[in-house]
């Protein structure tokens, strides 16, 4: 306040500490994020590397949770650089960012913020349990069709009779093989459909903050 002006009891909309909601808000909604996909990344990283030690042709295809984690990063970035792009310098040594627009960037960066943090979390719990669940069931599938058949089994004097009876239970074995592989990708579709909605918790957050961060008040206007 500067010396002869008149003072005014009640709510002061330009103080000076304003610009810390600002800068504050962007801090944590970017901080909060990235621990959120860190943390979804380690669950799922670790039950990723426990499946791929014992079935390791389904590295690749079990990646989405980590890149989902991922993306939770991005999310924060984006409405960071939106709140601390909203924070005005001072004029002529007179403070333009209004305690109105502080809050507002403070709710935006938490909205965001602890929206990937939740999500992060949901992601990495089942990133892990699903990934390792989606390897062991593998490892069912290739151990039964491993078991040798009833009708496979014989000596080396097998007659023409046993050749055909053990080409039908080669058959049986090769619908055996596609059941097994159908459970399997059953296991990965619901895995894949609860991140997705796990994800979707992020973006909530993520419109909520974009809407709210547009509600600004500036000094003198």
């Amino acid at each position: 306040m500067a010396y002869g002006e008149e003072v005014v009891a009640g709510y002061e909309t330009c103080p000076t500490w304003a610009p810390i909601l600002g800068f504050l808000a962007a801090g944590l909604c970017s901080t909060l994020a990235n621990f959120g996909a860190a943390w979804g990344t380690w669950k799922s990283g670790l039950g990723l590397c426990s499946m791929g030690v014992n079935h390791p042709r389904g590295i690749v295809k079990n990646l989405v949770a980590i890149i989902m984690a991922g993306v939770l990063g991005i999310y924060g970035l984006i409405v960071s650089i939106i709140i601390a792009g909203g924070v005005t310098n001072p004029d002529n040594g007179a403070n333009t960012y209004s305690q109105y627009t502080g809050w507002a960037h403070v709710c935006a960066g938490l909205c965001c913020g602890l929206s990937c943090l939740a999500a992060g979390g949901t992601i990495g719990l089942i990133g892990e349990m699903g990934v390792m669940a989606t390897g062991f069931r593998a490892e069912i599938n290739h151990a039964k069709g491993n078991r040798p058949l009833p009708g496979q089994v014989g000596g080396g004097g097998a007659d023409d009779g046993d050749e055909m009876g053990g080409g039908g239970g080669g058959g049986g074995g090769g619908a055996a093989d596609e059941s097994s592989g159908a459970d399997e990708n059953k296991l990965f579709v619901g895995m894949l459909i609860m991140l997705i909605f796990s994800e979707a918790l992020a973006l909530y957050g993520l419109i909520v903050a974009l809407i709210v961060s547009q509600s600004q008040y500036k000094c003198g206007e």
